[in-house]
């Protein structure tokens, strides 16, 4: 019976934690470049139980053998193992300030080994020199004219360098070019993920490699500027997504209070000596 009880009691945690994952997409639904996550939840091994019973050899000292008689598998439990973020392109948003700048894929590869589709991202520059990467293109400029990101990131070029600007009158055409008095400024950076679900995501929808910078991206991509992308979060049905794990949440409580009540019976009944 004790069984039970962590079994239905992992079945509520994983559901709480999935819930939580779901609360925050929805609360990103219209967050820029925002990547709704996924959950990926599977069960602990499953135990085979069999009951031990002893059979007596019809002989003059009348020997018993144990044999194992298999009663049938039983689970004990599950789990929310990983989650991982949809790189599906999302919808994109008309905002007319130059210097907003969506992404849209193309005619991204896809991995011949896992099925997965690349995906191209903005390079970016923390205050500590490292280089992370972000679909959310609502870039400003700063007091020193150089492009950011609202966290005050640097925004890199092609080369990996800052992009420094006199004001906010430029033009980017669909290749990346930036220009500015008829001269050209740089070229926007973006880097490609050969296997994105293989980065480590940070706050405020960015994204850091696990091996080193990622790659420039050779095609399959194009600009728009004056426009946003925005979240791919599926509001309907993460709201949908969400009462079905209200809903296991609820049974698993409800399997547990079954069980309480039976442990309260047995305490207080079954065990009475009168």
């Amino acid at each position: 019976m004790f069984r039970g009880f962590y079994t239905a009691g992992s079945g509520m945690i994983a559901q709480q934690r999935r819930t939580e994952m779901l609360a925050n997409n929805m609360a990103n639904a219209n967050t820029p470049g925002f990547k709704a996550e996924q959950s990926t939840i599977r069960s602990f091994p499953e135990m085979f139980m069999s009951t031990v019973n002893a059979t007596r050899i019809p002989t003059e000292k009348g020997l018993r053998y144990k044999g194992l008689t298999p009663v049938g598998p039983l689970s004990t439990g599950v789990y929310m193992q990983e989650t991982l973020p949809l790189f599906t392109q999302g919808s994109l948003r008309e905002t007319g300030m130059t210097t907003d700048v969506a992404l849209i894929d193309v005619n991204l590869p896809v991995n011949t080994e896992t099925g997965e589709r690349g995906t191209v991202f903005f390079r970016l520059e923390n205050e500590n020199g490292n280089e992370l990467y972000t679909r959310n293109g609502n870039f400003t400029i700063d007091a020193n004219g150089n492009l950011t990101n609202p966290m005050g990131y640097y925004v890199l070029d092609a080369n990996g360098q800052r992009i420094q600007l006199q004001n906010d009158e430029f033009s980017i055409s669909d290749t990346g070019v930036i220009m500015q008095d008829g001269a050209t400024v740089a070229t926007l950076g973006v880097s490609f993920a050969e296997q994105p679900s293989s980065l480590l995501k940070q706050d405020n929808g960015l994204f850091a490699s696990q091996t080193g910078n990622l790659p420039g991206a050779q095609g399959g991509y194009s600009y728009q500027q004056g426009y946003l992308e925005g979240s791919n979060v599926d509001a309907a049905k993460t709201m949908t997504d969400m009462l079905a794990a209200f809903r296991a949440f609820e049974a698993n409580q409800k399997i547990l209070q079954a069980y309480d009540r039976s442990m309260e019976k047995a305490v207080n009944e079954i065990g009475r000596v009168n």
